[in-house]
């Protein structure tokens, strides 16, 4: 197996862009026109002076054709005037060498690589080989779906391209399991990538995970309770008319309210008993996923056992039972689980 030289990254701190604990970057889903662009930056200067960074996508991958697929290039020259006018650092979403080129040409700020991108090696290598030699902040969104290997192996790939200013956005999973929110937070896995990489960034971006602007000011509240670094909340200046993720923008003046009411506490890391208490506060938070996890859990496998009734199929299954307990114990090895606390876990299969 290759070694892989261990993942170097700086603290917002050592970027050199003025940042500190928490860094706000808002800005609307996608780069519309230049007059919606300009105005929705002067909104969050006015009403949200905690950004420090405008993010808008310029190129917008979309799952089917005939959607709006953003306004390309000519966007960028919307935002360098943002960059001008406001003093907001810029960030842009990149796919390809090419959005880099563009990018860099631009004068944009920051980058980053979206979740339908980071699974995808091929393309994160292009990015980083793209990009090698450049100095430029590189934000890396969580895969679509929940894979922590591919999370790591797209920040690796921007390292060993000699990028150090590197941070991590977490905007939940695509996942089977109904929540009320559109994407699910699974807060497990940025916690499992800090410790990891302890010096990295974490941001959260509680707009995607929440996919409507109900939850996004509780879900900004926990992630900077679980000691993540920075936030990405999408702000349109009218949602109504977004012509992309609508429903999950805020206005700047909401925007500003829900920055303003989160409470900011300090980070605990040099003190060993407030350490403590902040990986108890994890444990906790993880309790409480697994406790809403084995809800989902039994409610289906009660439905699994009326339909069987309904339909009189035996309700034990030894092969089924052996299938599943071959996988589990399998996944426990690479997590680390003894097989006894699998076995205990998993006693009854429907």
């Amino acid at each position: 197996m290759p070694q892989i030289a261990p993942l170097t990254t700086l603290p917002f701190a050592k970027w050199g862009l003025g940042f500190s604990r928490p860094l706000v970057i808002a800005g609307p889903c996608s780069a519309e026109s230049r007059d919606q662009v300009l105005a929705t930056a002067r909104g969050i200067v006015q009403h949200a002076p905690q950004v420090k960074a405008f993010r808008a996508g310029v190129w917008k991958p979309r799952t089917q054709p005939g959607h709006f697929e953003g306004s390309g290039n000519v966007a960028l020259n919307w935002l360098k005037a943002v960059r001008e006018e406001t003093g907001l650092y810029t960030v842009v979403e990149v796919a390809t060498a090419e959005h880099v080129d563009a990018c860099l040409k631009a004068g944009i700020d920051m980058l980053w690589i979206g979740a339908r991108t980071t699974p995808n090696p091929f393309s994160v290598q292009e990015i980083a080989d793209a990009l090698r030699g450049v100095d430029i902040p590189v934000f890396v969104k969580n895969p679509i779906n929940p894979d922590l290997h591919l999370w790591i192996g797209a920040l690796e790939r921007l390292g060993r391209a000699g990028l150090t200013r590197l941070a991590a956005i977490h905007r939940g999973f695509n996942w089977f399991e109904r929540t009320a929110y559109r994407n699910s937070p699974m807060w497990e896995f940025p916690i499992r990538l800090k410790a990891r990489f302890p010096e990295l960034e974490l941001v959260c971006d509680p707009s995607h995970i929440s996919g409507t602007t109900e939850h996004i000011g509780s879900l900004a509240q926990q992630a900077l309770d679980l000691n993540f670094s920075g936030l990405m909340i999408e702000s349109h200046r009218d949602p109504t008319t977004a012509l992309s993720d609508a429903q999950q923008q805020l206005t700047p003046e909401r925007l500003g309210e829900v920055v303003s009411a989160l409470i900011v506490r300090e980070q605990h890391a040099a003190i060993e008993s407030d350490r403590l208490q902040e990986l108890r506060d994890l444990i906790d938070q993880l309790d409480e996923e697994i406790a809403q996890k084995m809800g989902s859990r039994m409610d289906i496998a009660e439905r699994i056992g009326e339909w069987k009734a309904d339909h009189n199929v035996v309700i034990p299954q030894p092969e089924r039972w052996a299938r599943i307990m071959t996988r589990q114990l399998r996944l426990a090895k690479e997590l680390g689980l003894s097989a006894a606390f699998v076995e205990g876990v998993d006693e009854r299969h429907p």
